[in-house]
């Protein structure tokens, strides 16, 4: 049976790729980077937009309210 397995994959024909063969390294690589660029885009976002949020230290003592 080995041998019928070694003649049926010695009769497979090769298929030619739609890109050449370091496209496909060079694309993954492509998203790798922009999706790093994206991440780099939103560090310190927190940091940027903290006034809106007001300290977090005391704010409900301030309001009066017991939650």
């Amino acid at each position: 049976m080995t041998f019928s397995l070694v003649l049926a994959a010695e009769e497979h024909v090769a298929q030619a790729l739609a890109l050449p063969i370091w496209a496909f390294p060079a694309i993954a690589a492509a998203f790798f980077i922009v999706g790093a660029i994206i991440t780099v885009t939103y560090r310190d976002v927190a940091n940027r937009h903290s006034h809106k949020t007001g300290p977090a230290d005391g704010h409900d003592a301030h309001s009066g309210h017991g939650h």
